[in-house]
């Protein structure tokens, strides 16, 4: 029974101790999470999909545009086509042409002797016998009430097409820009994402920096604490004085108080890559690496005009004077001609194309639109804008050039000025390292005195920490020369 429990008992210790291991994270796992957390990097995937779109839009502008428009409008009167005079003269019309013919009747039979009366008289019933009067009454009260209008209550409505013909070809430009803009978008995110990249490389190797140094501190500490014992036990045996005990005292706790600010050194550089990866700031974890790997000090020939063309900052700003170059074009076209064809099918209620009737009728349309600018100065204005925002944009892209042979110049001079650095800071630690050897071995043999071995050790202490200062600026110097170069050596993908 005391077996089982016992094997229980381990167990549940080994289940504890791994659901509470450590994170341990590499720097490529550290630059992933970076990029998924980085809000930078959403924006500007977001500014992709909004220029992509925005292409697609001014693709479109070009394309025929197909609407529809309809209405309807009540009025208190209808459109009378007649006046109320000219009503009654085609209401009376019958009346008016049997009176003319009674009166010519009249007239023409008036010359005639003795039976001139008569003929009118007979003409005359015949005429009103006929019906003519009311016939022709009639016929003028259809005419009347035919050019009736209904338009107290009117539906009208008509489907149109478009299709932009020559409008000073700014329809083209705009479509050029926008897609300049969408590959602009996308070299501002390579750009952010890098930036994004090269800030996580910042802050790791920080944390591998003060990691280090804390270990230094630790085994300082610890050659101090040997060392306090040791020459506690020399004055027991009055082999040393209480002042050499007070000088490794003095040292022990300096040691003590590097190892505390280090200890905050490296849970603050930890906060701090925990931010750029978007982790919350009391993560707790560590990092795999512990020494950078440290290139050859070699360095090709500087050819400036393929750095100019794969730096991302110059590629914007040729976009940009591309983009400068269309809106001129876009400027231009307000002082050129506009030419536009449409066309479509026009109905409404009543029907206009068949007298009125209170019923849906329509017609189909075609035709052409041109517009000329005459005096438009305006125009003239916007297009010297647009051209000097050009020009101004070729100024930027040269002085750019020069910032950036500058740049990467001094930082290949940085980079072998580090590589020197490492060099004389490994022989430094190959020297203290002896000179600690001997100084032990001399104490030891009771040759030298607890503060000649002090001083070898803080010089190896140094020695060591410079080293390691050399080896993450080297790491450091070569990313920058290789961000100033335009290229990259990361390999994380979004």
């Amino acid at each position: 029974m005391h077996k089982h429990t016992t094997v229980i008992l381990f167990l549940f210790i080994l289940l504890t101790l791994s659901g509470s291991a450590q994170q341990v994270l590499t720097l490529d796992e550290c630059r992933s999470r970076a990029l998924e957390a980085n809000k930078g990097l959403k924006m500007s995937d977001m500014k992709q999909e909004e220029t992509k779109n925005l292409q697609k839009a001014a693709f479109w502008q070009m394309m025929p545009k197909v609407s529809a428009n309809g209405g309807y409008v009540w009025m208190q009167k209808s459109v009378e086509l007649l006046s109320d005079e000219q009503k009654d003269r085609i209401n009376n019309m019958g009346n008016t042409v049997q009176q003319s013919i009674d009166n010519a009747i009249s007239d023409e039979t008036s010359s005639i002797p003795i039976i001139g009366p008569a003929i009118s008289d007979a003409l005359t019933g015949i005429i009103n016998n006929s019906g003519l009067s009311s016939t022709l009454n009639g016929i003028g009260n259809d005419i009347t009430q035919a050019l009736e209008t209904d338009t107290r209550n009117t539906t009208f409505g008509a489907i149109t097409i478009s299709q932009p013909l020559y409008l000073g070809g700014k329809l083209n430009a705009l479509y050029k820009t926008a897609r300049l803009m969408n590959h602009l978008a996308g070299i501002e995110y390579d750009k952010k994402k890098e930036e994004t990249l090269i800030s996580v490389d910042e802050a790791y190797w920080q944390v591998i920096s003060v990691k280090h140094k804390k270990e230094l501190a630790e085994n300082y500490a610890r050659l101090l604490d040997t060392l306090n014992h040791n020459v506690e036990e020399l004055v027991a045996a009055e082999m040393a004085t209480k002042g050499d005990l007070a000088k490794v005292r003095v040292k022990l706790n300096e040691a003590q108080m590097s190892l505390t600010k280090a200890s905050n050194g490296l849970a603050l550089a930890k906060m701090l890559l925990a931010q750029r990866c978007g982790m919350p700031l009391d993560s707790d974890f560590d990092v795999a690496e512990s020494t950078p790997a440290i290139a050859a000090s070699a360095q090709d020939g500087l050819d400036i005009k393929q750095v100019w063309n794969d730096r991302r900052e110059l590629q914007m700003l040729r976009i940009s004077d591309s983009i400068a170059s269309q809106g001129v074009r876009i400027a231009a076209s307000s002082l050129k001609p506009n030419i536009a064809l449409t066309g479509g099918y026009l109905f409404s209620n009543p029907n206009l194309f068949n007298g009125f009737q209170t019923e849906f009728g329509g017609t189909a349309f075609a035709g052409i639109a041109l517009n000329i600018p005459i005096l438009h100065p305006g125009g003239i204005y916007t297009l010297k804008a647009a051209k000097a925002k050009k020009r101004e944009i070729s100024y930027q892209i040269e002085q750019a050039q020069e910032m950036i042979e500058l740049q990467v110049n001094k930082l290949r001079c940085e980079l072998d000025l580090a590589y020197k650095k490492l060099a004389q800071a490994k022989s430094n630690l190959v020297q203290a390292e002896e000179n600690l050897r001997l100084a032990d071995e001399s104490f030891k043999s009771g040759m030298c005195n607890s503060s000649d071995l002090m001083a070898a050790q803080t010089a190896w202490i140094s020695a060591k920490s410079e080293v390691l200062d050399a080896e993450i600026e080297i790491e450091m110097d070569n990313v920058y020369l290789q961000q100033a170069l335009g290229k990259t050596n990361h390999t994380i993908t979004k």
